[in-house]
């Protein structure tokens, strides 16, 4: 696969995934809802400080590491990147690996700079963030937060039966998580890696054989039967 193939893949990811970060943040205040299909699918707007799923660790100090370690391996994976095409890797794990580089660089994107561009949307105030504000973004360089908005709640006011441990009659929802394009792009990348390594990763098949050239004279009277 080209390498302007793969360019041209995760400029399109980013493009779509900075595109819908925009809108919602530029038209939801936090925490406002609205469904597209039904009530299973819907825009949700939530701003995630950490890592996947919500989670986080050591306040300030947490975010700035958190953030410089995206920036760490979004450096690393464009080696990483350039090499997989350098050495004319399967083409579906090349796609796959630009789906990650493009997620994981779209989220980067979120966190180093979101904090200088916009307002803070508050959910208290329904507050709709603006772009570049006279008095300044919501945070500082390193400190921006990922705009998350797909939500797929399919199967809601369930609960968990009451025989089960720990979680027995609490309510049950699937899909929790709200999530972006970027966090999907990385989960079909890996995903569909984890399901096809084996035809990836496949040692070839027909292993060509490499003539030996000597200087010995091979003719009727030099054959041994």
């Amino acid at each position: 696969m080209k390498a302007r193939q793969v360019l041209l893949i995760i400029l399109a990811i980013i493009f779509v995934d900075q595109a819908s970060k925009f809108y919602i943040k530029l038209n939801y205040f936090a925490g406002e809802e609205h469904n597209v299909l039904g009530s299973w699918f819907r825009l949700h707007f939530v701003e995630n400080e950490g890592m996947a799923w919500g989670w986080k660790f050591g306040g300030e100090f947490g975010k700035i590491a958190l953030t410089l370690f995206r920036l760490v391996a979004v450096i690393w994976g464009s080696f990483l990147l350039k090499d997989f095409i350098r050495k004319k890797m399967h083409t579906g794990f090349v796609i796959c690996a630009a789906l990650i580089y493009a997620g994981a660089l779209g989220n980067l994107i979120d966190s180093l700079f979101y904090g200088l561009m916009f307002e803070s949307s508050n959910p208290f105030t329904q507050n709709i963030a603006s772009l570049f504000p006279a008095t300044g973004g919501y945070a500082g360089l390193f400190h921006g937060k990922v705009v998350d908005m797909l939500y797929f709640p399919i199967v809601t006011n369930a609960h968990y039966p009451s025989w089960m441990p720990f979680v027995g009659g609490d309510e049950f929802e699937f899909f929790r998580p709200v999530f972006n394009i970027a966090d999907m792009s990385i989960s079909t990348g890996v995903i569909t890696i984890l399901v096809f390594q084996k035809k990836y990763f496949a040692e070839p098949t027909n292993t060509p054989h490499h003539t030996v050239e000597t200087n010995t004279l091979v003719n009727d009277d030099t054959q041994i039967l």
